[in-house]
């Protein structure tokens, strides 16, 4: 039972918001209004859908084909972490860390096989490489509304236009993408070494052409050129004659933390008092408050309880995406490599954590500053 509490915690915390929520206003049908069903189906056919990817072997592909090219460990290095910053732009932060860090390992893994300069370096060296890997994934993730759940929901309920969004992410992904280079060139050794040998399993064509049409969907969805509702059936109905297995893949206690979050925060908003006290901490501070709130009880929760109080959501949406890198818990996804690095032979996880933080805390100062730079400009 403990276990799956701290599996769930988020989920816990906004159930039992929800729960407490209940006293102050009694539940009615006027709950209903607090859902936000456009968002909770673009998350749920985004995820089975990019679930749907994984199983043709695209991801893989991509991967063994860009490894092939790598004849040192700094060549080596930025691939995995590249591919991870721009994967994460389509297929959301969480899965570009369970596809490529593993991947990740693997590869180091050989590589110190067939190197004996690596054996007293590699411990270093994969720490680090996963560590920008999940950097990449968070900072490459908020360019693009479908790139992670924060970004989905705010584009979504703002109902601002691409350019718009772009306008708040762009110039904040173009700063992350020349400090990972800076990071790589500065934290990583240019050691030769053999390209791996790696070998990618088939492309499952006919499936990855359904999926990237299911995609396609979704995009348009996201757009606002097709309703949600014709997405859902559209999705259901393929997927539950092509491949019904892909509906355990879904990650149904983040759709539940969302209406937990939903009824809450709606809660909340029917008590004036609260209401003007959480819009007076926000007034004129919605970047640096989203992005500190993210460090405590991560981004994705932290989008959806400050929008509730303000229409900054352009700020809030700079807030939470800078807010993912600090501590360890300021973005869910980087439990994952946190887990997937413990997982591997010869962890050094208090070493992972301490250079996880150094890195992080100075990409959160320099991202923090220059968004508030741009911002108030």
């Amino acid at each position: 039972m403990l276990s799956l509490l701290k599996q769930n915690a988020v989920l816990c915390i906004a159930g039992a918001l929800a729960f407490c929520s209940m006293f102050l206003i009694p539940p009615s049908l006027s709950y209903m209004d607090y859902l936000d069903f456009r968002v909770l189906t673009l998350l749920f056919c985004l995820m089975i859908v990019v679930s749907g990817f994984q199983t043709t072997g695209l991801f893989d592909w991509i991967s063994n084909t860009l490894l092939r090219r790598a004849h040192s460990v700094k060549q080596l290095s930025l691939i995995l972490i590249f591919i991870t910053f721009f994967g994460a732009m389509f297929i959301t932060n969480d899965v570009a860390l369970i596809a490529f860090v593993p991947l990740s390992i693997l590869v180091i893994e050989q590589a110190v096989k067939e190197n004996d300069l690596l054996k007293h370096k590699h411990s270093h060296i994969l720490i680090v490489i996963v560590v920008l890997q999940t950097i990449s994934a968070n900072l490459g993730s908020m360019l693009t509304p479908i790139g992670n759940p924060q970004n989905l929901y705010l584009y979504s309920l703002s109902e601002m236009s691409l350019f718009t969004f772009f306008k708040y992410t762009a110039p904040l992904t173009a700063l992350s993408f020349l400090l990972l280079i800076i990071a790589c060139n500065l934290s990583l050794p240019k050691i030769r070494m053999k390209a791996p040998n790696t070998v990618a399993p088939p492309l499952q064509k006919r499936p990855l052409c359904l999926y990237t049409v299911l995609f396609l969907l979704c995009l348009l969805t996201v757009a606002h050129l097709l309703q949600w509702q014709i997405l859902l059936l559209l999705v259901f109905v393929v997927i539950f004659l092509f491949a019904r297995s892909l509906f355990k893949t879904v990650d149904y206690g983040l759709l539940a933390t969302f209406v937990c979050f939903f009824i809450f925060i709606g809660n909340m908003g029917q008590l004036e008092p609260v209401k003007q006290f959480l819009q007076s901490i926000l007034s004129g501070r919605e970047i640096i408050v989203s992005a500190l709130a993210s460090q405590v009880i991560s981004n994705v929760p932290a989008s959806i309880l400050l929008s509730g109080f303000t229409t900054s959501y352009g700020a809030i949406l700079m807030g939470v995406n800078i807010g993912g890198l600090g501590t360890l818990i300021a973005s869910l996804a980087s439990l994952i490599s946190w887990k997937q690095y413990n997982n591997c032979k010869d962890a050094k996880p208090s070493k992972y954590f301490l250079t996880f933080t150094a890195y992080n805390m100075i990409f959160f100062i320099l991202m923090l500053l220059f968004a508030l730079l741009i911002y108030h400009s």
